[in-house]
């Protein structure tokens, strides 16, 4: 077995333990402590850095309570070696778009920094564990022009990863919060900078792990940032590279949810058969986790549905029910956001939104009907917090009733948030209301609450 295959090994038997720990609601101190070993080494074998000496499979395996997974998977054979792609890839580190930094970001608002890196969400790319400590804001400005200038030059590793890690989580909190569009240039600004201290790193010789990992995740909200504001190039541009960094490090939540944010891309243009290729891969990432499946389905609904499928539509629509169902422990420590009534929330957006699709598609006004059932389900279980979800979901759920035949209903439910959805920037946004605005005076524009609907839309956009 080549060098290559053999880290290759490692690092998947890494991510398998750090599954297996989470799972069974452990820290990387409390797992060392069970088996005999130093919490450092448990970081190394999760990391990918160390081959796990057999006996210490055993006891993992015993403590775990795994009947035998990691040993299996030590055992198993592997077809094909693996390769990493630096530095010989030449697209790995390609020229990025939007912005550059010449200098360190303003630092974050002090009510939003952390003092540990969550478990779940942007958790530590290194570790990918809970608890991992972050330094004081007050150390930030020299943190980040350590990381500017010369990546990696004043702090360890970790420390830095941890920081930026931080700051992103605050970027994102501010940007999707806040609604302050300038953090687009800081998010951008320090992808560069992510990739840049990956790219030293692999031209040594030696595997940039976190940072990839790190990188990844600014991408994908730098992407997300873009798409917000309509710049789908920019923005696909943006989760192109991140699905390069996470298939080099094979960070399999990052590809899954990358897929995911270009399927609501290329819907947005109306691409079905975009769309259908991106959620089938999303489906292929890892066909052993019910997540990505449940995730892969609802994007299959939704491209069947832009294409007038009705039963392929209401096929992927009841398999993603069932795997979402079952979800399990593992599934939720990748994807926390499928909990609970969160959870139920964002299904039942998608499985509204396919249905409302297939009506517009398909004129099927008892489709529109049951899409508008479960949008109304989806839009009563918004957290407070999420405004602009609850405003899509309001104008999603007024196009289900225009689409149904009752545009009283539709103008009523707009009418509550026009001027809030005039304002908003956001590309989704302004999708739903065209959507229905098209829908609203294409069918039943002579009716009185119709052209004062639409005398209202004139004012607020004035």
């Amino acid at each position: 077995m080549t060098g290559g295959a053999d880290e290759a090994r490692w690092e998947e038997f890494g991510r398998l333990l750090r599954s297996l720990r989470r799972a069974a609601g452990l820290t990387q101190l409390q797992l060392g402590l069970r088996v005999g070993y130093h919490h450092s080494l448990v970081s190394k074998l999760e990391a990918g850095l160390r081959e796990p000496p057999v006996g210490l499979v055993r006891r993992l395996d015993a403590v775990l309570e795994t009947g035998g997974e990691l040993a299996a998977a030590v055992a198993a054979p592997r077809a094909a070696p693996y390769r990493p792609g630096f530095p010989a890839d030449p697209t790995l580190f390609a020229p990025l778009p939007g912005a550059d930094l010449t200098a360190g970001p303003e630092a974050p608002d002090p009510g939003l920094w952390p003092s540990r890196l969550p478990a779940e969400g942007l958790a530590c790319p290194l570790h990918g564990n809970a608890g991992c400590a972050v330094s004081d804001r007050g150390e930030l400005p020299e943190l980040l022009d350590s990381a500017v200038p010369h990546t990696g030059t004043a702090y360890a590793e970790p420390e830095l990863l941890h920081g930026l890690t931080a700051v992103l989580a605050c970027l994102i909190r501010e940007a999707f919060q806040r609604a302050t569009g300038g953090r687009v240039t800081a998010v951008e600004g320090l992808a560069r900078v992510v990739a840049r201290w990956a790219a030293e790193i692999g031209a040594a010789g030696r595997l940039p792990y976190g940072q990839l990992r790190l990188a990844a995740q600014y991408a994908q909200v730098a992407g997300r940032l873009r798409m917000e504001r309509g710049q789908s190039g920019v923005a696909m541009a943006w989760f192109g590279h991140g699905l390069r960094w996470a298939d080099a490090v094979r960070d399999v939540p990052a590809r899954a949810t990358l897929l995911s944010d270009m399927c609501t891309l290329v819907r947005l243009d109306g691409d079905a058969g975009s769309m259908l290729a991106y959620a089938a891969g999303i489906g292929a990432v890892d066909t052993r986790r019910r997540w990505t499946a449940t995730l892969s389905g609802l994007y299959q609904a939704r491209g069947h549905a832009l294409a007038g499928d009705a039963a392929e539509c209401r096929r992927h629509i009841a398999s993603a029910r069932r795997k979402f169902a079952r979800l399990d422990g593992r599934d939720l420590l990748e994807a926390p956001w499928l909990a609970g009534t969160e959870g139920e929330m964002r299904v039942d957006s998608a499985i509204g939104g396919a249905l409302r699709d297939l009506a517009v598609a398909t004129g099927d006004r008892a489709a529109a009907r049951r899409a508008a059932t479960v949008t109304a389900r989806s839009c009563a279980q918004v957290p407070p917090q999420m405004r602009a979800t609850r405003l899509l979901l309001t104008l999603r759920l007024a196009d289900c009733w225009a689409c149904a035949g009752d545009p009283a209903a539709a103008v009523g439910l707009a009418g509550e948030v026009l001027e809030e959805a005039v304002r908003s920037r956001e590309s989704m946004v302004g999708a739903e209301l065209r959507g229905l605005h098209i829908r609203l005076d294409g069918r039943w524009r002579d009716l009185p609450e119709v052209r004062e609907y639409r005398e209202r839309l004139l004012d607020a956009r004035e």
